[in-house]
């Protein structure tokens, strides 16, 4: 049915628009070393396996623990939908200052509008409700473990990202992280 390649469909135009935006950042001046960053990176190859996958192939993680029905899947739909309209939002915003993996770039700008003045890492916050939205459409087992995965990466991603913060805008990031919530906006 056409319905259920809806999200499939927004995570694959997601990823062209992601690399298509990749073009044209500032050159970094820090970068994650690479063990760290295979420990970031695993979890969320983990995560996109485990709901991309065929759900034959999972034995016992196969199993629903959410209805396959067309209310779950539209609810999931759009919390992917919405998730990954955010997550654009905020590359958008955040400009040349963006990376894939944890750096420092050149002359980098602290960011505090757009989706920045709700929560300070919204590329992270949309993933993680569009990570949500697909795991409810899937309703197994191994979708609840891929939410576990990508937000195991997610948390580690923004501790290393906020002492690195930290370090370069000292007080001015002491006081955005005072006012701002890491991930779920409105949070206090």
């Amino acid at each position: 049915m056409l319905l259920y390649q809806f999200i499939p469909a927004c995570w694959i135009i997601w990823l062209l628009i992601w690399l298509f935006a990749s073009f044209g950042v500032k050159k970094s001046v820090r970068q994650e070393d690479p063990l760290s960053r295979l420990g970031n990176t695993a979890p969320i190859w983990i995560g996109a396996f485990l709901l991309s996958i065929d759900p034959s192939w999972f034995g016992p993680l196969r199993y629903r623990i959410i209805p396959q029905d067309p209310a779950s899947y539209a609810i999931g739909a759009a919390l992917t939908f919405i998730g990954l309209l955010f997550a654009v939002w905020a590359r958008y915003h955040i400009g040349r200052n963006w990376s894939g993996v944890i750096t420092l770039k050149e002359d980098h700008a602290l960011i505090r509008s757009g989706p920045y003045a709700l929560v300070r890492h919204p590329i992270y916050s949309g993933l993680m409700l569009a990570i949500i939205g697909s795991a409810i459409a899937r309703g197994d087992i191994a979708a609840a473990l891929a939410i576990v995965a990508v937000l195991y990466a997610v948390l580690r991603r923004v501790r290393i990202e906020e002492s690195w913060m930290s370090e370069t805008f000292g007080s001015a990031y002491a006081d955005y992280k005072a006012s701002t919530p890491a991930l779920v906006p409105f949070l206090v």
